[in-house]
């Protein structure tokens, strides 16, 4: 996925943009690893989206100073 497009309508339209991804499953790519289940996948996505959660607070209060 990219989100070059979107950065790029963004850009010309003078509107900031930022993106975050969450990466769940290293092993995906990777043959060597042992596969990981989906109950460790929804524990690291849950763990992103806490992290996620924190920073968008922080953002949007730093920005209303």
């Amino acid at each position: 996925m990219s989100i070059a497009p979107e950065c790029i309508l963004a850009n010309e339209a003078g509107i900031p943009y930022a993106a975050i991804a969450m990466a769940t499953d290293f092993d995906s790519w990777k043959e060597e690893e042992i596969p990981v289940t989906w109950e460790e996948i929804l524990k690291v996505f849950e763990q992103n989206a806490n992290n996620v959660k924190k920073l968008l607070i922080e953002t949007v209060r730093k920005l209303s100073e």
